[in-house]
């Protein structure tokens, strides 16, 4: 499979089913709202419902340092009631937030203490005891640990234990439980969330072990191939109505010359799975996942945001001076869906400097700053910052930023870069003139490092700015 079910910075998938619909949630580090939210009656067409972590008192405002904040989520349904246990980096230990309807409201967080470490899980045993399990980061105790909790208080009912740590790759993490039949299975991923990604899985005929690993790990890996999709792990398996099973799983889609480069993040793909002698055997071929048309037009007409916009650190600074007029301080972005965009933004720069920028992070971006009288194009590669260009320009202005295909070039007629990033500001006659066209390997993750993906939209630099109307299309 090479089209995801969930494109653009969508890591660390987490599913379950609730009758004839699935829900799905994915880490959002340091972009707040945290845990974006979604639902489906098929597994390969997704609504965005909303964020399970909205409020100050979920998520604490922080600073936004890049690669900070929430990280894997386990989204689980029991006793009619939806769960969500998840990792802010930021502060140790995990929290669970519970809520009847997943499109919210979450309830506070419970906190979970003395767990410092990553990716939590949880399930219930057939005694109807709750089981928190993850990568533990004790010095003590490292591996992937579990113990028994009360998940309305927080509080351990025992002591943690370690389960099994794996096949021996790199950085064992992500742990699911699952009851199945007479076994627990435990799902790890393994061997880092870079190219040396897999999935790993052992049982055990008891929670606490000593848990077999399967004799084919890694169950599925794409690492040394040249599969179109990489890095593809983190792996959470759930169990359709007519009794068979699907995986939901992340990857990336590297472009370009060696090593590639991949610029939208992690993404979240479907692959089925069936049951051969006890083990869980991946059909990544079984589920035909339409191409889907991201595009859409935001005319702030409506008094609330719609979920896909978000800020670092904490929520978008907004407010409405009147319909379709939506006055920011701060940041509001929304994440890169496609391999290949077209992104336009209408301003009144007439109360403050804004720019429009695509960005990973505070230290790589490319963007058009708007103060009133200029429109600059400026590109941020690390500590190299560099404005490029600029043209006259009014307090109302609209700019455009492309992601476009690169062509193939020299001897071998090989396509170096995994795209090329055009920026552009809309003359008066309504004519795009183009500020600059740059290598888009130095907005990828391979060159800024981390766990996030291409973010677009505006950063307020002074005062407040007006935001008139936002158009997103896919591949023009």
């Amino acid at each position: 499979m090479t089209v995801p079910i969930v494109g653009g910075f969508h890591p660390d998938p987490s599913i379950c089913r609730v009758g004839d619909r699935y829900y799905l949630a994915n880490s959002s580090f340091e972009y707040v709202p945290g845990v974006p939210i979604r639902r489906s009656t098929d597994l390969v067409s997704w609504e965005l419902l909303g964020h399970a972590l909205t409020r100050p008192g979920q998520l604490p405002p922080s600073e936004g340092a890049a690669n900070t904040g929430i990280y894997a989520p386990t989204l689980r349904h029991h006793d009619g009631r939806f769960f969500l246990v998840t990792t802010n980096i930021l502060h140790p230990g995990h929290l669970i937030v519970t809520a009847e309807d997943p499109a919210g409201p979450w309830s506070d967080p419970i906190h979970v203490a003395g767990t410092d470490g990553i990716d939590p899980d949880l399930c219930w045993d057939e005694a109807g005891v709750c089981h928190l399990t993850w990568a533990s980061f004790s010095p003590e105790a490292p591996g992937i640990t579990s113990v028994p909790i009360d998940p309305a208080t927080g509080s351990m009912l025992a002591e943690p234990r370690l389960l099994w740590n794996g096949t021996g790759l790199a950085a064992p993490e992500g742990p699911h439980l699952y009851r199945i039949g007479d076994w627990w299975y435990l799902m790890l991923a393994e061997g880092g969330t870079e190219r040396g990604h897999a999935i790993t899985i052992a049982r055990a005929r008891t929670l606490e072990g000593p848990y077999e690993p399967a004799p084919s790990n890694p169950i599925f890996t794409h690492r040394s191939t040249t599969h179109r999709i990489q890095n593809t792990g983190h792996g959470d398996l759930v169990e359709c109505p007519d009794g068979s099973w699907a995986m939901v799983y992340l990857g990336v889609r590297p472009r370009g010359k060696t090593p590639q480069f991949h610029v939208n993040g992690r993404e979240t793909f479907l692959a089925g799975v069936d049951w051969v002698d006890g083990w869980p055997v991946v059909d990544e071929n079984r589920f035909t996942v339409p191409v889907v048309e991201n595009d859409f037009i935001d005319d702030f007409a409506a008094s609330e945001l719609h979920p896909r916009w978000v800020a670092p650190g904490v929520a978008p600074r907004v407010h409405w001076a009147g319909p379709g007029e939506l006055v920011l301080n701060g940041f509001l972005l929304t994440r890169a869906l496609d391999e290949y965009w077209t992104a336009v933004v209408r301003l009144d720069v007439s109360s403050g400097v804004a720019v429009f920028m695509v960005r990973i992070d505070d230290r790589h971006w490319y963007g058009l700053t708007a103060d009133g009288e200029t429109v600059t194009a400026t590109v941020a590669i690390g500590p190299a910052v560099q404005t490029v260009s600029a043209v006259p320009a009014g307090s109302s202005v609209s700019l455009r930023i492309r992601a476009l295909r690169p062509p193939a070039s020299g001897p071998f007629r090989e396509v170096t870069e995994p795209d090329l990033v055009e920026l552009s500001v809309f003359r008066e006659d309504g004519e795009a003139e183009v500020l600059g066209t740059f290598d888009g390997r130095y907005l990828s993750t391979e060159v800024a490092a981390g766990f996030t993906g291409r973010m677009i939209g505006v950063r307020v630099l002074e005062g407040t700015v007006s935001l008139r109307e936002f158009r997103y299309s896919t591949g023009k």
